[in-house]
């Protein structure tokens, strides 16, 4: 049997009109995917090291988090404040020395009041030291595929260490909406002040939260250095949306931008379900079994984002390869669709067998096998896949 890897142009899923408008971002760096396809929608600088700011906080919130799942901590565990917290400048949630503020206090006083010292109170509680604490918050960001991320100190105050790309904090994102599902409502708490100090610092930084456009989270981030950024998410009917955005000039900037850009992946791109599971899309030849052939299909729903209004055929080819030996199981992986849309990343779908082939019988295999030396005497050998590439 001669092997052969090879693409074949299969179908127009759709069919014209024009490619979805291109966002024009103001922000020096910036991320946005499409949750529910996974389609990244924009990409500006986005795997540069950059300093974070409060954003790196997530990351904090992250590994309380994880105490939380696993038993470490409850809600209402205390957690001691040290003098080096209770000293902590920039934004705080007014923690004194003595003060023992629950992991809900503490979660409240960073996401909501971006608490520098709350963030102290977390790294001390739950490894001893910030040093330590940093230096767990870089390998747990290894661990979760953030390979442009470390970190120097808990609450994202300027430091030479404290670096993170702009989709690394989308997958740090990601990772909190869709693993913590019990405690992401934090996110989208509009105020909060421990035990009524400082009312007037009571209140989300984040800009999008009462706009009635889905968002419900995550965290915004200023220094001199970084500029102004914000971790968003959105969700409007079933598609949820992240984007990340750095080095914005002013607060006022980062709420225009972050609005329209949840206003743009929304209303710019819509769903479709162009192959339904178990339609089938191509066929691959089968060396020696009971059918010349198996059906390709997809085992789920092809469900894509493509821009609004586009009626222009996306092509999407089929890639095996073959020809395919028997037994072929029915649902066995046997191939890739690649789906091609101007202005969106490619899609891959893995394609399975529509049915089982069985070996071919003896006679069936007698007679192949004579017919391809017979091919390759007279120099006239082609492999069965090329030939189906052609059709």
């Amino acid at each position: 049997m001669s092997l052969s890897f090879f693409t074949a142009c299969v179908l127009a899923l759709l069919t014209a009109a024009l490619p979805a408008h291109a966002f024009e971002t103001r922000a020096s760096s910036a991320y946005v995917i499409d949750v529910t396809t996974g389609t990244v929608l924009m990409e500006k600088n986005a795997e540069e090291p950059l300093p974070p700011a409060s954003m790196s906080k997530l990351m904090t919130v992250n590994m309380l988090f994880e105490a939380l799942e696993d038993g470490r901590v409850t809600l209402s565990t205390p957690f001691a404040v040290s003098e080096r917290a209770a000293a902590m400048g920039g934004s705080t949630m007014f923690l004194s020395r003595g003060d023992r503020p629950t992991v809900e206090d503490l979660l409240q006083g960073i996401i909501v009041q971006s608490g520098n010292d709350a963030c102290v109170a977390v790294a001390e509680g739950l490894a001893g030291t910030e040093d330590a604490f940093a230096r767990m918050m870089t390998e747990r960001a290894r661990d979760l595929g953030m390979m442009n991320s470390s970190f120097g100190n808990a609450s994202g105050w300027p430091h030479p260490m404290q670096r993170m790309s702009m989709k690394d904090l989308a997958i740090l994102a990601r990772h909190l909406i869709t693993d913590f599902p019990s405690y992401y409502n934090y996110f989208s708490q509009t105020e909060y002040h421990f035990k009524g100090r400082a009312p007037d610092n009571r209140f989300n930084r984040n800009p999008l939260l009462k706009l009635g456009i889905g968002a419900d989270g995550l965290k915004t981030g200023h220094t001199q250095e970084a500029g102004y950024g914000l971790v968003g998410s959105a969700r409007q009917g079933d598609r949820r949306v992240i984007f990340v955005i750095s080095g914005l000039t002013s607060s006022k900037a980062r709420a225009e931008e972050a609005e329209a850009i949840v206003n743009w992946a929304f209303r710019q791109f819509t769903m479709k379900t162009p192959v339904k599971a178990g339609e089938r899309v191509a066929q691959a030849p089968v060396w020696l079994g009971d059918a010349d052939t198996v059906g390709l299909v997809p085992a789920q729903d092809v469900t894509m984002l493509v821009p609004a209004g586009q009626r222009d055929g996306v092509e999407a080819t089929v890639s095996w390869t073959g020809p395919i030996a028997a037994p072929i199981q029915a649902g066995q992986e046997l191939a890739q669709m690649t789906i091609m849309r101007d202005g969106i990343g490619d899609t891959v779908v893995p394609l399975v067998a529509e049915s089982n082939v069985g070996t071919a019988g003896f006679g069936k295999r007698i007679r192949t096998a004579a017919g391809r030396v017979i091919s390759m005497v007279q120099g006239t050998d082609t492999p069965p896949a090329a030939q189906a590439a052609t059709n």
